[in-house]
């Protein structure tokens, strides 16, 4: 099990995507958690989530959770396959729950009632590619993985 999570191929490609898949979803978990770049921090985005768009208080904190978390460790090459697959999820989730309803084209000039699903089909190819790749270059996968290689030897 520890091989499928870790093992990754030492290329740019899984770079490359990780960190665009981090630095894209950072902001967004930086909102929900301490408040910036206009949030409501941790305990307004629980409520937010579970008062307006009544959510589940885990799924909720599993919102929360896996858009920052989940955007750190990628950055840092840690358990990528795990937060792709989370991502997966979470997008899945906001797509057929909100998105969807809204067609296909992101709302750039404000003239849909709200967002389409454009980007979480983006996000989500993108995070196939992290499963089928892995973490790339410069990650901690890399190491763990080296590093479990030379010990079970």
């Amino acid at each position: 099990m520890k091989h499928i999570i870790f093992k990754t191929y030492s290329t740019f490609t899984g770079l490359i995507l990780r960190v665009t898949l981090g630095l894209i979803f950072l902001p967004h978990g930086l909102q929900k958690t301490i408040g910036m770049y206009g949030g409501a921090g941790f305990t307004g985005t629980i409520k937010i989530f579970t008062e307006q768009l009544h959510l589940p208080t885990i799924i909720a904190f599993a919102v929360i959770i896996i858009e920052f978390c989940g955007a750190v460790c990628l950055l840092l090459g840690l358990v990528t396959r795990f937060w792709a697959i989370a991502y997966i999820g979470l997008l899945l989730g906001i797509m057929f729950s909100t998105h969807l309803e809204n067609g296909f084209f992101m709302n750039w000039f404000g003239n849909q009632k709200g967002e389409g699903c454009q980007f979480d089909l983006l996000a989500i190819g993108i995070a196939i590619a992290l499963i089928v790749e892995g973490s790339g270059k410069y990650s901690l996968d890399t190491y763990i993985f080296r590093k479990r290689s030379l010990i079970s030897k």
